[in-house]
């Protein structure tokens, strides 16, 4: 029990995990479309590691919707990291809706988290093997 009266949850690191229907198929899209390897597994499951934080995708019968982004990276260049996802055959996502929409697979984001700096964000979206729909974002000063 925390008798600090500060809460546990925050002191904490956070993990995503992400389903694939076959595992296989999920290790062969990071590695060969992001360019991932697996830091360590276990039966059912892999887990990656990118700039200092972690991620498993495991083995479900389950799926997503693919309906919200579950997943997201912070990147320097945006327009970088799509071009090499592509030339890698990586798809975009295509969004038109009022208030946001891509062109040549980026957004361009207005706002941003106060504690970030920046005034918005230029960002894109594409589906893993397993229809999870992952980001990359990009923070605008």
């Amino acid at each position: 029990m925390d008798t600090d009266g500060g809460n546990l949850l925050a002191r904490g690191r956070v993990a995503t995990r992400l389903p694939a229907q076959d595992l296989e198929r999920a290790r062969r899209f990071y590695s060969e479309k992001l360019g991932l390897e697996p830091v360590d597994e276990r039966p059912g499951g892999l887990l990656y590691r990118c700039g200092g934080t972690e991620f498993a995708v495991f083995r479900s019968a389950g799926a997503s919707p693919g309906t919200f982004t579950q997943m997201g990276w912070q990147v320097d260049d945006v327009e970088a990291v799509v071009s090499e996802l592509r030339r890698r055959g990586v798809a975009f996502e295509v969004v038109d809706l009022p208030g946001l929409r891509t062109e040549d697979g980026i957004a361009e984001i207005e706002g941003n988290y106060p504690s970030k700096g920046a005034r918005g964000e230029r960002a894109a979206w594409f589906r893993d093997s397993e229809g999870n729909l992952l980001g990359i974002g990009e923070p605008v000063a």
